[in-house]
């Protein structure tokens, strides 16, 4: 039960201060008055407060914004540690210079849709400015529950219409053009295996001899890995082992004869235990360069004038440095001729960057050093990314006739909508439509 004290102050007269008892029992201040009956109302009323459930301090909604996420709602927010990344990246980045300094009593709807408009004039991408907003939203749905405020100012705001793009599927043509670009042997079992299988990258990098029954041809997919900045990690390292992969729940499949047969050979080539990764990060390509092609300046065509108006040639050394050209070409002509330099002792080297790597293969790595090179070389005329690889097998397993419900548990998708978009979304699924089309549009002629 609450309770007034009272306290003399320097000037001799009487003042009171209320006190009540918060939910954890921790004695509190309600105000300090002129009388005791004044004193005596505010502590009743934050008892009435208390078990009407309105546990709230009026005093943390006059916190800043960074305040509040900083001491409590990110060190207490329970995510993954890519997802925790992310957040701290965009909070920065994006959130933190217009709502920072604020209050959190003082942020309304209409701040909110002034900073949408404003990330919109900047050029940012709707994508951006509504993972963003939700990232906001979150924030405040959090604020709004413990009663830091009792607005939600996310509420009601719209953002940027994000416009759903068709998926990059890429065709069997096309793959074995592609693979037949790969550098070695081992990548292409472990591209093949990906279009094979349908694994996300943190699942096949992470793949290990103990997960492949050879006998049954199933995999068993138990784990992923996910790189993230070591201060997000919670031994500061660079890889982090999930001991469930992204749909938090374990699966197991059949792969087909002759991708289990050439993964059986590749444990057997290697060496590999059970608990060895499938695919490792060798030594001897932790330091290996881009391949560079030597450019032909006759055929490039001219820079951009720079600030004297003068253009050079793309490939050269004269439009890298005094045309300022950052292009391809340009970047590729001033790199072979560092490293010519650096081989005949001109230039003092600089020690070669390398992975920080555990053993488990680098995603930026392979996408810039394997992935790029080879699809430059395949020249397919498309953008593909490796994800597209699991999309592939979705769209080419269901074009083959494969029940819906099966291949959902295949790829681990928790919704079977979200495998079904992938029904008839190979380049040509939509000729049956075009064929009865033309029968019934051409039967005059007949």
């Amino acid at each position: 039960m609450g309770y007034s004290r009272k306290r003399v102050g320097r000037n001799g007269k009487a003042r009171y201060t209320a006190y009540y008892k918060d939910v954890k029992g921790r004695e509190r201040s309600a105000g300090t008055f002129t009388t005791r009956k004044q004193a005596d109302k505010a502590w009743q009323r934050e008892e009435t407060r208390l078990a009407e459930g309105r546990v709230g301090d009026p005093a943390r909604g006059r916190m800043s914004f960074q305040r509040y996420v900083e001491e409590t709602w990110l060190p207490n927010h329970q995510v993954e540690a890519t997802t925790r990344q992310s957040y701290t990246y965009s909070l920065y980045k994006h959130i933190m210079p217009e709502f920072g300094p604020m209050r959190m009593v003082d942020i309304l709807p209409e701040h909110v849709r002034a900073w949408v408009a404003d990330l919109k004039d900047k050029g940012v991408s709707p994508v951006t400015i509504k993972y963003n907003k939700v990232l906001l939203s979150t924030i405040f749905t959090t604020a709004l529950n413990d009663q830091v405020t009792y607005l939600h100012p996310c509420k009601g705001v719209k953002t940027p219409t994000v416009s759903a793009k068709p998926r990059t599927i890429i065709t069997p043509e096309q793959f074995d053009t592609l693979y037949q670009e790969l550098p070695d042997a081992e990548t292409q079992v472990l591209v093949e295996t990906a279009v094979e299988s349908g694994l996300r990258w943190g699942e096949l990098s992470e793949l290990r001899g103990k997960d492949l029954d050879s006998r049954s041809r199933i995999v068993t997919v138990s784990r992923a890995v996910v790189q993230v900045n070591p201060k997000f990690h919670p031994e500061g390292k660079r890889f982090l082992v999930k001991e469930y992969p992204k749909d938090r729940e374990y699966r197991r499949f059949k792969l087909s004869a002759q991708i289990m047969r050439k993964l059986q050979e590749h444990v057997a080539k290697r060496g590999l235990g059970s608990d060895d990764l499938l695919f490792e990060m060798q030594p001897d390509r932790l330091a290996s360069p881009a391949r560079r092609t030597e450019p032909d300046p006759e055929s490039l065509g001219l820079t951009e004038p720079n600030d004297k108006g003068r253009q050079y040639r793309h490939g050269t050394l004269s439009g890298y440095s005094g045309g300022k050209c950052r292009c391809r070409h340009c970047k590729d002509a001033y790199a072979i001729y560092r490293a010519k330099r650096r081989e005949q002792g001109s230039d003092n080297p600089r020690t070669p960057r390398t992975p920080d790597t555990d053993g488990h293969i680098p995603a930026d790595w392979f996408r810039n050093q394997v992935w790029k090179p080879a699809l430059k070389a395949a020249d397919l005329g498309v953008r593909v990314r490796f994800h597209d690889l699991r999309h592939a097998h979705a769209s080419w397993v269901l074009a083959g006739g494969a029940d819906l419900e099966v291949v959902k548990e295949r790829l681990g998708h928790s919704d079977i909508a979200t495998t079904a978009r992938y029904l008839h979304t190979l380049p040509d699924a939509d000729g049956s439509a075009l064929d009865a089309f033309d029968a019934v549009r051409n039967r005059s002629a007949k």
